[in-house]
């Protein structure tokens, strides 16, 4: 075995695609879910009618997120495809000017002209369509759209994040349920900021920091506009 062949690496980024739709579907299922109990709950409604509101938010939300989700990035896909159609197109019409195109890029990039010329020849050769969408057009197997993974991942994603504060509401005294639901779901946020950053390669402390700040201003304003209409009321 070569010493190339044993050396293997393992990067983040081939994570991307699933790990953006599952840490903003967990995040959004906690925060939205989370603020909608605080806010009816600060509105001095019954319990029973907390936890049907908690629970029509997780429903509501995960079919929006999935729908949402697959919407967008199917519409990323099919940006890729039509950019992909025109390179087809192209390197059959004009096969010359697609290789000059592939030689600048590499040349930019620091290559000399002899050696781009070289490398671009032998892509091409190999995968034409492949070396263009990589270097040309930035689209590759790891963070190509996947709109059905995306849904799927988001629905449920925010599914399980919307559950913990569900769980406080069943749990929690009455007296002290905004206040159970506000602190829980606070913990929820910071573990999953931890979690998220910690798949991602990034820093935990900034990312739970983050992720926790957004969520109690979330909730703390809906708590204040839920308060408000219940005394209207």
């Amino acid at each position: 075995m070569t010493r190339l062949a044993a050396h293997r690496e393992f990067h983040n980024i081939s994570r991307i695609g699933w790990l953006r739709a599952a840490i903003l579907g967990a995040n959004d299922g906690i925060v939205s879910t989370a603020s909608l109990i605080v806010g009816v709950a600060a509105a001095n409604v019954a319990q029973s009618s907390i936890l049907v509101s908690g629970v029509a938010g997780l429903v509501a939300g995960a079919m929006s997120m999935a729908a949402g989700e697959y919407v967008s990035v199917t519409s990323q896909s099919d940006t890729e495809k039509a950019d992909l159609a025109r390179e087809r197109k192209e390197l059959e019409t004009a096969p010359l000017d697609e290789l000059n195109e592939l030689i600048n890029i590499y040349v930019e990039r620091g290559l000399t002209p002899s050696l781009a010329t070289q490398v671009a020849h032998q892509l091409m050769e190999k995968d034409a369509i492949g070396a263009h969408a990589r270097d040309e057009l930035g689209i590759s197997e790891v963070t190509t759209a996947r709109p059905v993974q995306a849904a799927w991942t988001s629905a449920l994603s925010f599914s399980l994040g919307a559950i913990f504060p569900i769980i406080v509401v069943l749990i929690a005294p009455a007296p002290f349920l905004v206040w159970g639901v506000a602190a829980g779901s606070l913990a929820f946020l910071a573990v999953l900021g931890a979690i998220g950053a910690r798949a991602g390669g990034a820093n935990i402390w900034v990312a739970t920091i983050r992720v926790a700040f957004w969520g109690a201003a979330a909730m703390a304003i809906t708590a204040g506009i839920g308060a408000l209409f219940g005394k209207v009321v």
